[in-house]
């Protein structure tokens, strides 16, 4: 018995066309939904800042305004030092009259004016470098005002102008350190107030 040769294609021709269109249908369709445009995301907009960061923001700006303000109206360092004198000149005169309440009050105020002027510049710029006040004031504090304190609390007249002086050349010494050896201190020839009585009371 005779075989038939193998045919690759057994369908005519003709009926082919059919099955061709649709398998070209599918594709497209197919291949069409890969490629049609895809919705853009919606953008959601920026919110606007909170009132709450708006009024930090608004407190800020008045502060850093306040603030420089403020510097503008700091005395300096030199209006401080001139306190310092008035207080320091009027103790001498206070002890010269043995009123011992009213020495006490002036060095009380010489000290507190000291620790301002040195809360102002609490560094001077000196040659080849930096001078610190503070431990400067703090030795004058624990040892030439201490004694004399000491002075004034023993009620020691005597014992009084020496005290004194060894403050006025403590004071002296701290002028020279911050480059200003110009400033020379000696016991004072009047007071700088007029309207204190230096008189003990009764």
């Amino acid at each position: 018995m005779k075989r038939e040769p193998f045919r690759m294609n057994t369908i005519p021709p003709f009926k082919r066309i059919p099955a061709l269109l649709f398998g070209t249908a599918v594709v497209a369709v197919v291949s069409g939904a890969f490629c049609l445009p895809r919705p853009a995301l919606a953008q959601t907009p920026a919110a606007p800042p909170s009132s709450a960061a708006t009024d930090t923001n608004a407190e800020l700006a008045a502060l850093k305004k306040e603030i420089e303000l403020l510097k503008g109206k700091v005395p300096d360092q030199s209006h401080a030092m001139k306190d310092v004198a008035y207080h320091f000149t009027n103790l001498w005169f206070a002890g010269q009259k043995a009123n011992w309440p009213l020495a006490k009050f002036y060095l009380d105020e010489t000290r507190s004016h000291l620790k301002w002027a040195v809360r102002i510049i609490p560094v001077r710029k000196v040659k080849g470098g930096e001078l610190e006040l503070k431990p400067l004031l703090d030795g004058l504090d624990q040892s030439v005002f201490t004694a004399l304190q000491k002075t004034i609390d023993t009620k020691d007249a005597a014992e009084f102008p020496t005290a004194y002086q060894h403050a006025l050349d403590g004071c002296y010494s701290c002028h020279a350190a911050a480059e200003k050896p110009f400033l020379r201190l000696h016991i004072p020839e009047q007071p700088e107030v007029r309207i204190i009585d230096f008189n003990p009371a009764e």
